[in-house]
């Protein structure tokens, strides 16, 4: 049994398992096994998540801006990509917020036991500032996920100017990051348990009012992935001179392998093989934007970190400012970047964005339930937007 499979039926089993609680035992009861049995193993798994969040953005980020060997050769496509990257994130996040925002999904019933009260924000100006890291080991210290984010950024660009310099520091974030991710490998075995346990504790004590609301996380969350899958990637290659349909046909058994693993990475060598053989792409672009693509590219992230934050907002009762709302957009695009491309990812990658609007943590639980419902969506999404960028990068090659 896969792992995702597993995180689905504990979801279902702790929904059964809480129902009965709540429809047969006492409130006392339900209280006293929530507080020293179910709450107390949630809270540990989401410690487990926060434990790894920050090391997982520093090394993931780092390598991925490393990735660049031959600035001189491939400057121009990374430029280029970059900037189809970052204005087809922003359209992707759009989406997802326009579906929460239309939808809703998290009005009407409350996550936590009572309404979080945020302290009053800081004005545009001062978010602005303190975003920007002074002492980057403060930053990772205190959890400050965006200064995290401009720190690895900066660290990546300098390890990749200092070129054979810089190749022992990139080896020590190589390593890192080949042990990080398997250290996230053995908390997503916990996963099970924590969602388990968390689901039970929501529904005993909260009862089955919330399935209503996952629901429509579930259908927000894949009408936002089709819209922008097929719907803005598909009127874009149109608007380009090139066949949807070809497109679509041609890269068709990649889409079908990243749904069914639900990972990225495994249909980086079908992807490009689809790229060469069935739609005829130039292997000099291919053989850069696809492998860049695969480890930076991610529409279903995004979609995802936008959705899910104003999904947490209702769920909780918290009327987002426009710092807030800013926080989520520019995390959500940055943390896109560092996913990494394996099942599951996204679960963890969740509380940085949460993280800096000031969320509370604690849904992330609930959304694991139902990460695997919208995972290979995602995923699917994910390859797309890496193959239609390398399509627009190849007919804007062509055009100039």
């Amino acid at each position: 049994m896969s792992q995702s499979t597993k995180i689905s039926l504990s979801m279902l089993l702790g929904v059964v398992v809480g129902f009965i609680f709540n429809l047969y035992l006492p409130e006392n009861t339900i209280q006293y096994l929530d507080k020293n049995i179910f709450h107390l193993i949630g809270t540990g798994f989401i410690r487990f998540i926060q434990f790894i969040v920050v090391p997982i953005i520093l090394a993931s980020l780092v390598v991925s801006m490393t990735r660049m060997k031959d600035i001189k050769k491939i400057g121009r496509y990374s430029l280029k990509l970059m900037i189809l990257y970052i204005l087809t994130s922003l359209v992707a996040l759009f989406i997802g917020i326009f579906f929460a925002y239309l939808l809703k999904p998290g009005i009407g019933v409350q996550l936590l036991q009572q309404k979080v009260e945020l302290k009053e924000g800081m004005s545009l100006s001062e978010w602005l500032l303190s975003i920007i890291p002074v002492n980057p080991f403060e930053a990772m210290s205190s959890g400050h996920m965006i200064q995290i984010i401009i720190t690895s950024l900066l660290l990546g660009l300098g390890i990749t100017l200092a070129k054979e310099k810089g190749k022992p520091f990139l080896s020590f974030f190589e390593s890192a990051n080949e042990v990080i991710n398997h250290i996230m490998g053995i908390i997503l075995k916990l996963a099970p348990i924590g969602v388990f346990s968390l689901m039970v504790s929501v529904i005993a004590t909260q009862g089955l009012g919330i399935l209503k609301n996952l629901s429509l996380y579930i259908i927000g969350l894949i009408l936002s992935i089709f819209v922008m899958g097929f719907g803005i990637y598909g009127v874009l290659l149109f608007l380009l001179g090139t066949n949807p349909l070809k497109f679509y046909r041609s890269f068709f058994p990649a889409i079908s392998l990243a749904f069914g693993t639900a990972s990225s990475n495994a249909t980086l060598p079908l992807a490009m093989e689809n790229a060469e053989k069935r739609y005829g792409m130039k292997k000099e672009i291919l053989s850069f934007a696809i492998p860049f693509g695969i480890s930076l590219k991610k529409d279903g992230a995004v979609i995802l970190q936008g959705f899910t934050a104003l999904f947490v907002a209702q769920l909780s009762g918290i009327d987002l400012q426009l710092n807030q709302i800013i926080a989520i957009a520019i995390s959500a695009i940055l943390v896109s970047f560092s996913t990494a491309g394996v099942p599951g990812a996204g679960i963890i990658m969740m509380s940085t964005v949460l993280s800096a609007a000031g969320l509370p943590l604690e849904a992330i639980a609930i959304i694991a339930g139902v990460d695997r419902l919208t995972d290979t969506f995602r995923t699917s999404l994910n390859v797309v937007g890496v193959l239609a960028n390398a399509v627009i990068l190849e007919r804007w090659e062509r055009r100039e």
